[in-house]
């Protein structure tokens, strides 16, 4: 096979940039000699996060539709348009035999354009429920590879591939040990641990009803690995120093090694979006979600559910966090045999090796333009 060129494109969270640097990194290590592009949006996160993983992107000026006000997507309008011409120069410049949207504002522009060139073009939708970029690309797309049954409501049945979501690698290290995990955060090995994480800029809402209920927290006999996000570190430091700054509370602003926290938590809390879903599957945690409502089409209620339904989660509605998100805790951690049922049922929901499945299908696409 010639020297593959593939663009990726999408981001703006890192649940669309963790998937799409899975997917780059497969590629790597399956056809070294491979060059991979990415596109992106200017000021968003996948401008930092891609680099610092080794690939270059392009960013265009693209923004995403405004539901609240309607009349400011007359800018959104004309930018887009901007960005096809861009996203064409792009295409045409690099020639590349594939391209892959993973969601997020830079993909509509990159894929419609793609296909419009007779392009081959492959989607990764992470969420239960397809977001409104993916159901407009989904229609021209040549293979939608998807992480959730039944979703033949957004786009058409016979392209459609289940394939998982990616994760990240490090996360199913078989050699990292739970005396390692108690090591890095300064954890007790006697006591049982709870992991929260808000997503990668932290969430207000968990931040605050684990805060309100910090004085149950204090008083019991499990510590907590807690991940706030850089907007709420000072302020929570701030909070936390005047209860005496607790032992069996462990805050950081950001955790970098992921994988060791897992490793350490008995019980998970967590946002429920699609990448975080994926990771706690693979590594069977039990957890408990709290949905963001502040994401389109309230997809991460949608995520929560698919695994509710299932008795492979418990749910706590954002609204009502604060009054039962530590007492839901505290109350799922003491219960061993809920432990034990919660980890095999989400485990059963896995989808394992989802990067190569979704290279293979990749080219496959690249070998039929070929043929």
């Amino acid at each position: 096979m010639k020297k593959l060129r593939v663009i990726i494109s999408g981001g703006g969270t890192g649940g669309h940039i963790f998937p799409a640097v899975a997917i780059a990194n497969t590629i790597k290590k399956r056809f070294p000699d491979s060059t991979i592009l990415f596109v992106g949006a200017k000021g968003r996160m996948e401008m930092e996060k891609v680099p610092a993983a080794g690939y270059d992107i392009v960013g265009l000026e693209v923004a995403g539709l405004n539901r609240k006000n309607p009349f400011k997507n007359f800018s959104t309008l004309w930018k887009f348009r901007k960005c096809l011409s861009e996203a064409g120069k792009v295409i045409k410049d690099f020639e590349p035999d594939i391209v892959i949207g993973v969601g997020g504002y830079a993909s509509a522009p990159t894929l419609y354009k793609a296909n419009a060139l007779g392009i081959p073009t492959l989607i990764q939708e992470q969420n239960s429920y397809a977001g409104i970029t993916n159901k407009f690309l989904g229609k021209k797309a040549s293979v939608i590879c998807v992480a959730y049954e039944g979703m033949e409501r957004f786009f058409p049945k016979d392209r459609i591939v289940l394939t998982g979501n990616p994760c990240r690698e490090e996360l199913l290290s078989p050699d990292i040990t739970k005396e390692e995990a108690y090591t890095e955060f300064n954890l007790d090995p006697s006591k049982r641990t709870i992991l929260a994480v808000g997503g990668s800029l932290g969430s207000r809402t968990i931040n605050k009803s684990l805060f309100h209920g910090i004085d149950a927290l204090f008083d019991s006999d499990i510590q907590i690995v807690w991940q706030c996000g850089k907007l709420y570190s000072f302020e929570l430091n701030m909070d936390m120093a005047s209860k005496g700054s607790p032992q069996n509370v462990h805050i950081n602003e950001f955790i970098t090694r992921m994988d060791l926290a897992y490793k350490a938590a008995d019980l998970v809390i967590s946002r429920a979006g699609a990448s975080s879903i994926s990771e706690l599957s693979l590594l069977g945690k039990p957890v408990i979600l709290v949905p963001s409502p502040n994401v389109s089409e309230d997809h991460q209620t949608k995520n929560a559910m698919a695994l509710v339904n299932k008795d492979a989660a418990i749910l706590v509605k954002d609204t009502e966090a604060n009054s039962l998100l530590v007492k839901t805790a505290l109350k799922t951690i003491k219960d061993k045999d809920k432990l034990k049922s919660l980890s095999e049922n989400i485990h059963k929901l896995a989808q394992f090796d989802s990067a190569n499945r979704i290279v293979d299908e990749a080219l496959k696409l690249i070998n039929k333009k070929l043929d």
